[in-house]
């Protein structure tokens, strides 16, 4: 039971968070940062003044292999 609690918030994403420049909570903007090898990265943003509220990663098993670097 413990198990399936836990895999439903695996892909949580926020809707809205606090912003202290705004004083307020604000629905927030999704940014993709970068594309690592099995995951991505996320920035949450102020939709007001823009401000970074957050950051989250996501897996994304099919960019595995995007990028080998020769020497």
């Amino acid at each position: 039971m413990v198990t399936r609690q836990r895999d439903s918030f695996e892909n949580f994403e926020a809707s809205e968070l606090w912003c202290d420049r705004c004083k307020a909570s604000v629905v927030v903007r999704e940014r993709l940062l970068l594309i690592l090898p099995g995951k991505n990265l996320y920035e949450y943003l102020c939709s007001r003044c823009g401000n970074s509220l957050g950051k989250r990663y996501e897996s994304d098993p099919d960019n595995m292999n995007i990028a080998k670097i020769r020497r």
